[in-house]
């Protein structure tokens, strides 16, 4: 019963309150439950958007059997702020590296590093950037970038990608000892894939390719020492 009339006195304490400052209480109410609308619409409608996005992706992707670097990129620039436009955006710059135009595979891989440097596909983006300049026969600026690569990705497939083609440029540079310790190194990190069989089968045939070890000198005997 106590209890009862306590919150009888404290209601009728607040209830003028409320009559002085409803039309205050009631603006406050709207603006509240326009942001909770204004949020719930955003997160719907990007939502939306992701899903149209992939959608369209799907479409290109199934709609041909090799589909064009063009039409992954109207996918980029009409889904722009998507994560499928990224994506677009990648499979284009791959479209054009597929068809033999390296320097636009180039620069479609710059693209996407220069909008999302920290993106989720920036480590596949910088080795298709360094793939795309070895392509053009730059193989000095392409041994750079793949060596910013294997320095800077957190993603062991790209830096094990970045490794492999670094040891191509080595074994073609007569630079052997240096490719087949990169092949061994892909091989030891991705057992079991395509690129690390490539990598154990161009380490066994550098191997037998490596000169023998020089054998070390046998050591000089001691002179006898002379005696007093």
């Amino acid at each position: 019963m106590q209890v009862q009339d306590s919150t009888t006195l404290y209601l009728l304490k607040l209830w003028p309150w409320i009559e002085a400052n409803k039309n205050r209480l009631i603006a406050g109410t709207a603006a509240a439950v326009l942001v909770i609308f204004v949020i719930w619409f955003v997160v719907c409608h990007n939502e939306s958007k992701e899903i149209a996005a992939g959608q369209a992706l799907t479409q290109v992707v199934i709609s041909s059997s090799a589909p064009t670097a063009d039409a992954f990129l109207k996918i980029a620039t009409q889904q722009a702020g998507t994560a499928a436009a990224q994506r677009a955006l990648l499979q284009g710059a791959a479209a054009f590296f597929g068809a033999g135009k390296f320097p636009e595979a180039q620069a479609q891989f710059q693209k996407y590093l220069d909008a999302h440097p920290d993106g989720e596909f920036s480590g596949q983006a910088q080795l298709g950037v360094a793939a795309s300049i070895e392509a053009q026969g730059k193989t000095d600026l392409a041994a750079g970038a793949y060596q910013k690569v294997i320095s800077t990705s957190s993603d062991a497939q790209v830096v094990s990608g970045a490794k492999f083609g670094l040891a191509r440029i080595e074994e073609s540079q007569g630079r052997l000892n240096d490719a087949f310790a990169l092949y061994q190194d892909v091989a030891n990190a991705s057992p079991g894939t395509s690129l690390g069989s490539e990598a154990a089968m161009r380490s066994i045939e550098l191997k037998n390719k490596l000169p023998a070890p020089t054998p070390a000198p046998a050591p000089t005997p001691a002179a006898p020492l002379k005696q007093p």
